[in-house]
């Protein structure tokens, strides 16, 4: 049935009349600017009707929550079933300061647990490397091996609570160490749920921390692919990243375009790897970014779910519901706080919580008021907890399931949406995917000229950052306490790291190192021998550099 039989039969031919046509808009003395945009730079119409949502037919592309294509949600009950997960990002300095926070938080009705990790994790290299000076423990917690796994989550039982580690180049190695530590628990491999982020794609596309070549690493990602399907069938290996491509500057479409076309990519290469395509897909997980445009972030939800559903019924031939359903994390944008008057980053963030949750996310992160200064404080991290609580229990709009649906100018947007996404996909799929065109170095253009139109707009006042280009104050308050990260983390990381070397088998280290450089180089699964070399206390930087010796290292090329 379409949408607009829904609309009242008696209308008169004026109300017809497309209030977006000439003939109907008001002079433009009437209205405060002569155009008006999304933070994305898309035009918007004076008023949506049913004109605007003519070609949507509600069977075929809104539908009921829960029934294919899922616009309105992958559950029938929503929030009345279950809350999503409030999933609050934390991590630095030490592994105990670490879990001093994980405990804090939980205590305050945290529901699970988000890893950060230092920029030397994130890059494979180890506490002690001449390359970690200066960032040790600084925008993220310090792991260089087991051990500092092991403090990391003491007293965590990893069976029970479900953990999502942000680790992307490096990050088969860090599923090696998290299951050991839950090996060591006693926990079992089967009853464990949590996600990897692992989407190395982006990194090359956006973030820009890279270890090997991409095809290599997208190697590394289909091994964890493998790995948990037979081994941790109930963990996701990937978070696919929308969020680090919008902080790069990319527009919500080119969020949702390329996020969704790097996930077809992990498929396609799971596929031609041999994997059951009903029983690794479902464990594929997504992760955008809310950004300050209230609509246009929820249709870009809406859009993603139905893309999804349709790409893997009509591309891939997916039968199994699972397999259609996309499940997502979302962050509130750490690109939109502001140094200046930072008390408005906690309104900011309500309300990007808020089109997260409208838009029927099933976990959420909500970024603290300071996070423009310095990695968040206790106080400023329970705020942020308490936000998505306040929206939770106080707000009523977890009482009914997707209630924007029906909306002429959220169903608008959320066609708009899938419409750019396809044709994006069109010109990836036309340079031969995603890997190519990340080679090409095509979306990290298109991200860099959608960065650059964004700061021409706000440079010349079209595009408004309270405190900043418009409200600012010459005599702003004090500013507020920053949590400070000096460098005795590292001192104390290093010793931890040569107390660790002194106490293992020298031997069976080089042994489980020698077996996995063999097995990189016959294009074996890379999982159980990096699962052995971490069990005798290999370093990751040592993990890393014995892959390096197989793979080399990535060169960006020149965009």
């Amino acid at each position: 049935m379409p949408l607009t039989e829904h609309a009242s039969a008696g209308q008169s031919n004026e109300q017809e009349t497309s209030a977006n046509s000439p003939s109907s808009s008001p002079s433009r003395k009437a209205e405060r600017k002569t155009s008006f945009q999304t933070v994305s730079l898309e035009e918007i119409n004076r008023l949506y009707d049913p004109s605007d949502t003519e070609k949507v037919d509600f069977d075929r592309d809104i539908s009921t929550p829960g029934q294919f294509p899922y616009t309105r949600g992958i559950h029938a009950t929503g929030y009345r079933g279950r809350l999503w997960t409030m999933r609050q990002f934390a991590g630095f300095g030490t592994p105990e300061e670490t879990n001093g926070r994980f405990k804090y938080l939980l205590k305050e009705g945290q529901t699970g647990l988000s890893v950060a990790y230092d920029l030397p994790a994130l890059m494979g290299y180890d506490a002690d490397s001449l390359l970690s000076e200066g960032e040790v423990g600084k925008c993220g917690v310090a792991v260089s091996s087991l051990a500092d796994m092991e403090v990391l989550f003491d007293g965590i039982p990893l069976e029970d609570v479900t953990v999502s580690q942000t680790i992307n180049a490096p990050a088969s190695v860090f599923l090696a160490m998290y299951l050991v530590v839950a090996e060591k628990q006693g926990a079992d491999w089967k009853k464990i749920s949590g996600t990897l982020q692992n989407d190395i794609l982006k990194e090359y596309i956006a973030q820009k921390e890279w270890i090997y070549p991409i095809r290599s690493a997208m190697k590394l990602v289909i091994d964890t692919f493998e790995f948990c399907t037979q081994h941790v069938p109930r963990y996701n290996p990937i978070s696919v990243s929308g969020y680090h491509i919008r902080e790069a500057g990319a527009t919500a479409l080119q969020e949702l375009a390329f996020t969704l076309r790097d996930g077809i990519e992990y498929v396609e290469w799971g596929v031609r790897a041999g994997l059951d395509l009903e029983r690794f897909v479902p464990r594929i997980s997504f992760f955008f970014n809310a950004h300050n445009d209230f609509f246009e972030e929820v249709a870009k939800y809406r859009a993603a779910r139905r893309i999804w559903a349709r790409v893997m019924r009509d591309r891939f031939g997916a039968a199994n519901e699972r397999t259609m359903q996309m499940r997502f994390h979302t962050q509130t944008a750490g690109v939109s706080l502001t140094v200046q008057q930072p008390l408005n980053n906690i309104i900011r963030v309500a309300i990007q919580a808020l089109a997260g949750v409208l838009g029927g996310t099933q976990s959420l992160h909500t970024d603290a008021y300071d996070e423009a200064l310095s990695l968040p404080t206790d106080r400023a991290a329970l705020i942020a907890l308490r936000t998505q609580q306040i929206i939770a229990e106080e707000t009523g709009v977890a009482n009914t399931v997707d209630p924007l649906g029906g909306s002429y100018f959220v169903e608008a947007l959320t066609n708009k949406m899938e419409e750019g996404a396809l044709d994006y996909f069109e010109r990836i799929d036309a340079m031969g995917g995603m890997v190519d065109a990340a080679e090409k170095g095509f979306p990290q253009r298109e991200i860099q000229e959608s960065a650059y139109q964004y700061q021409k707009a706000f440079e010349r006042g079209d595009q408004t950052i309270v405190g900043v280009n418009k409200y600012a104050m010459e005599n702003e308050p004090q500013q507020v306490p920053t949590l400070v990260i000096d460098e005795s983390v590292r001192h104390r990381q290093v010793e931890r790291l040569e107390n660790t070397r002194a106490r293992r088998d020298q031997g069976a280290v080089s042994r489980t190192l020698d077996a996995l450089r063999k097995a990189a180089q016959r294009g074996d699964n890379t999982m159980p021998a990096t699962i052995d070399a971490v069990r005798e206390y290999a370093t990751l930087g040592e993990i890393c550099s014995a892959l390096r010796d197989i793979y080399g290292i990535y060169e960006e090329p020149a965009i």
